[in-house]
């Protein structure tokens, strides 16, 4: 594996804090995802480093792993308000697998330029051996920011 990590940009017409907002909230998460993996979530919006939200997943939407219906918490790995939110998950699987994702947001003239990322470097060796990853494809961080704009469109 020579890739561990996807970073895809889009420019979205929205405040970095508007999209910030939207980040934070369990629900928002479920809102924007593409992969049609994250059915519902759960929980309050989340305001720093450590805090936690549960989400409901259907594996079944990518197809790939007869995992069906589970529950991974989201937990909060860096928080600076209005510019970065990055999380990790733990759930079904042990030991967690310590991949992370991320959004970055800078301002721009035409509202914000949002940069999305999936990090998988840091996996531990079981999972490296596997060869699964990535679970989710650039594309599928690229189709999330456009749902992402679509949301946030005025």
């Amino acid at each position: 594996m020579t890739v561990e990590r996807f970073e895809v940009q889009r420019q979205v017409r929205a405040s970095p804090s508007e999209i910030f907002t939207l980040l934070c909230s369990p629900e928002g998460h479920v809102a924007i995802d593409s992969s049609g993996m994250l059915q519902s979530a759960e929980g309050k919006p989340v305001t720093g480093v450590g805090d936690e939200f549960i989400v409901h997943m259907d594996r079944e939407a990518l197809n790939d792993f007869p995992m069906g219906e589970y529950d991974v918490t989201v937990i909060i790995t860096e928080f600076e308000q209005d510019k970065h939110l990055e999380w990790t998950i733990s759930g079904a699987i042990e030991p967690p697998i310590e991949h992370l994702y991320g959004y970055r947001l800078e301002p721009s003239e035409t509202g914000t330029l949002v940069t999305s990322y999936y990090d998988w470097s840091k996996i531990a060796p079981r999972y490296r051996e596997a060869a699964i990853f990535p679970i989710i494809p650039e594309s599928a961080l690229r189709a999330t920011l456009g749902i992402l704009a679509r949301t946030l469109r005025k």
